[in-house]
């Protein structure tokens, strides 16, 4: 070959390789920045996501809890119409092998098959994992995961917990009061996303706190099973129950009858959306004789009467031109302040607040803070303005020194009764556990003397009144019951004055009496039963009853010997 050719093929070797390392040099350096950003944005992937919500727990005992809310994955199966009718699929045969996988009627397949426009439908949600195995093996079959609300305990304490909404809103109870707290903070996961591989690099979604519940599940699940018994038996519309510590304000128990399972919260219409509410904590009531031990303590306090001042029983007492009337219109003669309590005298009790005096008695009813809410971690919370009672005519006060035409929630009668149980001083009702040093002791009501005076009254009321059937042999009850008439207006009826037979029929009371560690209070609305010594008193005695042994109590005096006088 000619030397001038071997050259000339040199330099066009030579040649071609400077403008292809000239074209290197531009694409890795010159321009490599614009090239490494386009590959990694066909490599990397955003997506916005919300933070998991937090768990919510009962405590079980003092070092262990349940868990009662929780987030689980599920599958739901879903196709594409409208890219099944480009396939030009046998039709015949899709809804065949849809239907054997799924086990869906047949009827579903083809109404979902025929909307040829549609790139989603939903054929069955919450597969098992047996079926998504199928569906993953079957063509035209596409799973969607999905992370649900689960409550695991079903309708256990459901109006306390509430529910998790279609909207990814929490819905009555905790799950609405602390929805922000426990909902979970939203943020972007940013990844890289490769052939056969794909990994986070980047999460600022925060997962939501979880919440643990002063809520006990023992007793909470006993509560619920006597009340439902209760309430059936006794033929009763609904019924409540509050149980809680009265040295700290901790709700151990509330519970409604009633109740709902959160998991299918969807299957309740619009019209009966009342089953959500807490009764405990939305719902305003007149509580009857229960109220009496309030206006005594008010009046020990005060000075207006002692526990051997003595009262003629007349049957009946008359203010301004209204006459009161004691349960079956009885009388009693001389009777001293305790038989007051003892034998729930209206005429009694009503002579004592007149001793004690409308002003004085207005007073102390807000500082008990019954024209306010309790402020309870609940969603909901309601408080009557009383706006007849403030009206401030004398007989308005006289009733209501037992039980009527004064409107309070079954929460804010837990929290007075706390006060004559812890000797005096209020208490901030709540559901979620707080430290120990959040807990200080609160505003002082009455003094030490009158909380132990108007105890001591409420032992005499179990041992030898009418709330005897609530005794507990070993220990000493303070409670008292209460009947009282539902207004029309209560039935939606639009009728002045009260119902004849319909009555809410209530204890409250605490144990042992004289150091005590709970409140009770149970109320039946509406029960087929004359009173409430027959109806609540004894669910009350039995709650009280599996709290003395689950805690441990000891006996207050031996059960078969003597007590002291």
């Amino acid at each position: 070959m000619p030397v001038k050719r071997l050259w000339t093929i040199f330099f066009f070797a030579v040649f071609l390789t400077g403008v292809l390392s000239w074209k290197l040099f531009c694409v890795q350096v010159v321009e490599g920045g614009i090239w490494k950003a386009q590959a990694q944005g066909q490599q990397r992937y955003f997506t916005q996501t919300q933070g998991e919500r937090g768990s919510i727990y009962l405590a079980n005992g003092d070092e262990d809890f349940v868990p009662v809310a929780l987030n689980r994955k599920t599958y739901h199966v879903f196709i594409s119409p409208k890219e099944l009718s480009e396939k030009k699929e046998d039709k015949e045969e899709m809804i065949s092998l849809f239907t054997q996988v799924l086990e869906v009627g047949e009827s579903e397949v083809l109404e979902k098959l025929e909307k040829k426009e549609s790139s989603y439908e939903i054929l069955k949600k919450n597969i098992s994992s047996h079926t998504l195995e199928k569906v993953k093996e079957t063509s035209g079959l596409h799973i969607q995961e999905e992370v649900v609300r689960y409550y695991p305990e079903k309708d256990l304490a459901s109006h306390v917990i509430g529910f998790l909404g279609g909207e990814k809103k929490g819905q009555y109870g905790v799950e609405q009061y602390y929805d922000e707290i426990i909902g979970g903070r939203p943020g972007i996961i940013e990844g890289i996303r490769m052939k056969w591989l794909s990994f986070i690099t980047k999460d600022s979604t925060k997962r939501g706190e979880d919440l643990l519940l002063t809520i006990d599940y023992n007793v909470q699940h006993f509560v619920e099973k006597e009340l439902q018994g209760a309430v059936e038996r006794l033929e009763a519309k609904e019924g409540t129950v509050v149980v809680g510590d009265p040295q700290t304000g901790e709700i151990l128990a509330m519970a409604n009858y009633p109740d709902f399972d959160p998991n299918e919260y969807s299957i309740f219409s619009q019209e009966e959306f009342n089953v959500f509410k807490n009764s405990a904590v939305q719902e305003t009531f007149e509580p009857g004789s229960v109220f009496k031990p309030i206006t005594m303590a008010i009046a020990l306090n005060s000075g207006a009467v002692s526990p051997e001042d003595t009262f003629y029983d007349s049957g009946e007492k008359r203010i301004h031109g209204k006459v009161i009337r004691n349960y079956e219109e009885r009388s009693y003669g001389f009777v001293d302040m305790t038989e007051i309590l003892k034998k729930s005298i209206n005429t009694g009790i009503a002579y004592v607040q007149e001793q004690i005096g409308n002003e004085v008695f207005l007073k102390y009813l807000y500082d008990f803070k019954f024209f306010e809410p309790t402020g309870i971690d609940l969603h909901g919370e309601v408080c009557s303005q009383n706006k007849e009672f403030l009206k401030g005519y004398d007989i308005n006060f006289t009733t209501a020194s037992y039980g009527q035409g004064i409107e309070v929630t079954s929460i804010q009668l837990f929290r007075a009764f706390s006060v004559l149980a812890n000797g005096g001083r209020l208490v901030d009702p709540h559901v979620v556990k707080k430290d120990a040093a959040s807990l200080f002791p609160g505003e002082r009501i009455i003094s030490p003397t009158a909380a132990s005076l108007v105890t001591e009254m409420m032992v005499e009321t179990v041992e030898k009144g009418f709330g005897s059937t609530a005794k507990i042999p070993g220990y000493y009850i303070a409670g008292k019951t209460g009947t009282a008439q539902v207004a029309w207006s209560k039935l939606g009826i639009s009728k002045t004055g009260y119902a004849d037979k319909a009555t809410i029929q209530g204890f409250v009371g605490y144990a042992p009496a004289f150091d005590p560690q709970f409140v009770i209070f149970v109320k039946l609305d509406q029960p087929q039963t004359r009173s409430a010594e027959v109806s609540s008193a004894p669910v009350f005695r039995e709650i009280a009853r599996f709290l003395l042994e689950y805690k441990k109590i000891p006996y207050d005096y031996e059960v078969g010997k003597e007590k002291d006088d």
